[in-house]
């Protein structure tokens, strides 16, 4: 099972790697894809992912991701164009198909749109914006490197536990480890592009600060998919990564961070800081 979980674990970094370094409509339709399979994997605990209800998800996660790319000027109207737009049509298959559905798969259904292909497109938007192609990665180290940072301090030092019936190997500890560790891979990888960044050396602060912010943020992502399970009872999402399970199991934490980096490059290139 570890030997599974590590080749996989490496295929995924690499493929990573390639998809933002490539950017643009190739990393669009990655992301645009990697939604569409967890909006499946969420829905299917409801099992609605062959319903009306899920066309109509996937079918406005296609119109969100077409408009991010030909509408690059007024992204952030369009975002809450759809994301309204979302909610009506959905509300209006429930409504016109009263007793089909349930209130709660209304809301699962609206939870798979905002939740995986909104959060998602956060991935672009930051590769896309100012110096993305290197600021992107702040969205993996402060989940996945906070993840792995997090897990060695408590394995040292954990005793306290977070979360015992969401996630029983989770330790304050080991958060505390998360969020540091989150903030000091950020700031070393803001010292070794600083000049490619243009940034003064106070400004690594800024960065490490929004680091550690985006580390506890992740944390409470990876919860939340927990919670999800447990409240189904389901063990994984799905079964597309060897060794991880689907998409939502790898990308809980990353989902959770990417509108966190996005936000924060916005508010350190309105301060001159980018």
């Amino acid at each position: 099972m570890f030997k599974t979980r590590l080749i996989s674990g490496i295929i995924l970094v690499a493929l990573a790697i390639l998809f933002i370094w490539l950017g643009g409509p190739v990393l669009l339709i990655v992301l645009g894809a990697l939604s569409l399979i967890g909006e499946m994997e969420l829905l299917r605990i409801r099992k609605i992912h062959k319903t009306r209800l899920a066309g109509i998800v996937y079918g406005m996660t296609a119109a969100l991701y077409t408009g991010l790319y030909f509408l690059p000027l007024a992204r952030d109207f369009f975002l809450i164009v759809m994301i309204t737009a979302a909610f009506l049509l959905l509300a209006s298959v429930f409504v016109f198909s009263w007793n089909k559905f349930s209130a709660q798969d209304l809301m699962i259904a609206f939870l798979a749109f905002f939740y995986v292909a909104v959060l998602f497109s956060f991935m672009y938007r930051t590769r896309d914006g100012m110096k993305g192609e290197l600021l992107v990665w702040l969205i993996f180290l402060t989940s996945w490197g906070a993840d792995t940072t997090a897990y060695c301090a408590g394995k040292l030092f954990g005793k306290h536990k977070m979360a015992p019936v969401l996630s029983p190997k989770k330790t304050w500890e080991g958060a505390i480890g998360g969020t540091v560790g989150a903030a000091a891979l950020t700031a070393i990888f803001c010292a070794v592009f600083r000049e490619r960044l243009g940034l003064m050396p106070l400004d690594i602060l800024f960065y490490a600060g929004f680091g550690a912010l985006a580390s506890i943020v992740s944390i409470v992502g990876d919860l939340f998919a927990s919670a999800i399970k447990r409240s189904y009872e389901v063990k994984d999402y799905g079964k597309l990564i060897p060794g991880h399970g689907g998409v939502l199991d790898r990308f809980d934490s990353v989902l959770f961070t990417a509108p966190v980096i996005y936000y924060a490059t916005v508010v350190l290139g309105m301060l001159g800081r980018v």
